[in-house]
């Protein structure tokens, strides 16, 4: 049985000044001014996602068809849409990562997007990527808090102007200060990311007295925190919008936390589900609204401005067709665009054979779920960090950033296409080597950090025994590489080069040798040879390798709570 999205999709009239009474020849007549009228879509976290999953869930080509839908509704009664993006499109789908996310960009000019902010994970790739991506798009990336710190001048646009329905509205970008641990080291070397809040409280009345715009809105990739608190991630669009003097921002676009933001009256999130009503956030007069991720659903904010006064009069979170948990479409379904579809095919195909070749099968379920791998031992990390130890020489030991795992592997066939989506960085492994004391030290700081769970920070571990004392940041090792552990010896280990560099919060490493050695190529190599393209998933589950003790949490530390 089919259900409906329950905010309904209103009709929409045009702006107009117009002379009231019956009479056209009344000249004086008052002057009765009527509501501005427009729409804003909004989606964010694209993550790759041009093509639809394999139940037919979302995709570039159905979502155009609903836009496409929605503007001609718009308009036919007199209005205008305007479409922004929270960032984020890079890194997912092995089809994307492989052609650096070029059919995302393609599609998202088919589609029309005005502006999006920078993502984090658009520093996944080498800067020139990046530029190459910047070329491609038909729309502006913004950003205004990230600096050349050689000459501190902004990498990108701070914001754009737009109008719409005769509105002037500017919008402005912002992105996440997590973005030098939450990215590759080497793509933002150079890079400052300033706090968002500073250059907002600077930026936007200076824009203001400039530009005159009757809006303000801001895409940002920062994340949306009920309440403002953030656990372990920088602040996000609440603290920005609390920070700020009322009246500066009128709506923010956001990213990054890839939730839907539905929001109880006391602010809250709502127990959301697809195709429920949905009621976006509101901190010091700034609408606030996040549409989840993968473009599972468009955002729509119909609104009407009078006065300098902005009024939201419905908004919902349009499911593009995804299914219920009994596998029904949720609301009646979306054809894919015919001239988006043709586009994006040959991206599609580009590199499928290579991406379906079998490599291996496994007996079971390789666990990478992100609640999962985030928080403690699992036979997929596991497997990852003896796969990488495997080819560094005289590895003792292996750990992976669980940050770095982005999938499970089901049972049965294993293709290269499932390696990618697991591992779909490119990021390299690296050989350390420290003598037993300063591995001491180094552990004690990985694997006690207090960011469990959070930012992916939590390690996975292969060939080594010990104890964590997480009160006092402090490990106890028993054996490495099946031998007994010696203070005195000199140790080689291996780990992603992200992670070596100081990516998700681990203390960088001085001297680390780059195997050149791609992560995802490497699990490939390990399942198709080492293991002879049999994986018994129990070789490889946890065995109580690793303690914690003052701790609340059996699995790691205790994750800190900001106030």
């Amino acid at each position: 049985m089919q259900r409906t999205n329950l905010i309904p999709l209103i009709g929409l009239s045009i702006a107009v000044t117009f002379i009231g009474g019956c009479h056209d020849d009344d000249d004086d007549a008052p002057v009765i001014e009527q509501p501005v009228k427009f729409t804003l879509l909004h989606t964010n976290d694209h993550h790759g996602r041009f093509w639809r999953n394999r139940d037919s869930e979302y995709g570039m080509a159905a979502r155009k068809t609903l836009i496409d839908q929605i503007r001609a509704e718009v308009e036919q009664a007199g209005g205008e849409v305007i479409l922004l993006s929270g960032g984020d499109i890079n890194t997912g789908v092995p089809e994307s990562d492989l052609l650096d996310a070029e059919p995302d960009f393609v599609g998202m000019n088919l589609l029309g997007y005005h502006a999006m902010a920078i993502g984090n994970h658009e520093f996944d790739n080498p800067r020139s990527v990046l530029q190459a991506q910047q070329a491609l798009a038909e729309f502006p990336f913004l950003s205004a808090n990230i600096y050349d710190d050689r000459f501190g001048v902004r990498l990108f646009d701070s914001h754009a102007l737009f109008t719409i329905n005769g509105l002037k509205i500017a919008v402005v970008g912002f992105t996440t200060e997590d973005t030098p641990i939450k990215s590759n080291p080497d793509y933002v070397a150079g890079l400052e990311f300033r706090d968002p809040k500073t250059e907002a409280a600077t930026l936007l009345p200076q824009l203001i007295e400039t530009e005159s715009p009757d809006l303000v809105f801001a895409v940002t990739h920062m994340g949306h925190y009920a309440n403002g608190n953030s656990g372990n991630n920088a602040p996000g669009d609440v603290a920005l919008a609390e920070s700020l003097d009322a009246g500066l921002l009128d709506v923010i676009v956001g990213g990054h936390s890839q939730n839907p933001v539905c929001v109880e009256a006391d602010g809250s999130y709502s127990d959301f589900t697809p195709g429920d009503d949905c009621m976006p956030d509101m901190k010091n007069g700034t609408y606030i609204m996040q549409a989840h991720e993968w473009g599972r659903y468009v955002g729509r904010a119909d609104f009407e401005y009078l006065n300098g006064n902005l009024t939201m009069t419905s908004y919902g979170l349009v499911p593009v067709n995804l299914l219920d948990g009994d596998d029904q479409l949720i609301g009646a379904a979306i054809a894919e665009d015919p001239d988006v579809l043709a586009a994006l095919q040959p991206y599609q195909d580009a590199g499928g054979e290579e991406l379906n070749v079998v490599i291996a099968s496994s007996n079971g379920k390789l666990e990478g779920d992100r609640a999962v791998v985030r928080s403690m031992q699992t036979n997929l990390g596991r497997l990852i960090a003896t796969a990488q130890s495997s080819v560094i020489q005289g590895a003792a030991f292996g750990i992976v950033n669980s940050g770095g795992v982005r999938a499970s592997i089901a049972a049965g066939d294993i293709a290269y296409r499932d390696v990618l989506t697991v591992q779909p960085f490119g990021n390299t492994v690296a050989e350390a080597r420290m003598s037993g004391s300063q591995l001491l030290t180094y552990l004690g700081q990985v694997a006690s950090q207090a960011n469990f769970g959070e930012n992916g920070g939590y390690p996975q571990f292969a060939g080594i025994n010990m104890t964590i004392d997480c009160a006092n940041q402090s490990v106890s090792i028993s054996e490495l590489g099946g031998a007994a552990f010696d203070v005195n010896a000199n140790y080689v280990f291996s780990i992603p080069s992200f992670s070596a560099s100081g990516g998700d919060g681990y203390p960088a490493i001085d001297g680390v040798i780059d195997s050149g050695f791609v992560d995802a190529q490497v699990l490939a190599d390990y399942l198709e040879n080492a293991l002879g393209g049999s994986v018994d998933v129990a070789s490889f589950a946890p065995a109580g390798e690793l303690t914690f003790i003052n701790s609340n949490n059996s699995e790691g530390c205790e994750v800190a709570t900001a106030p």
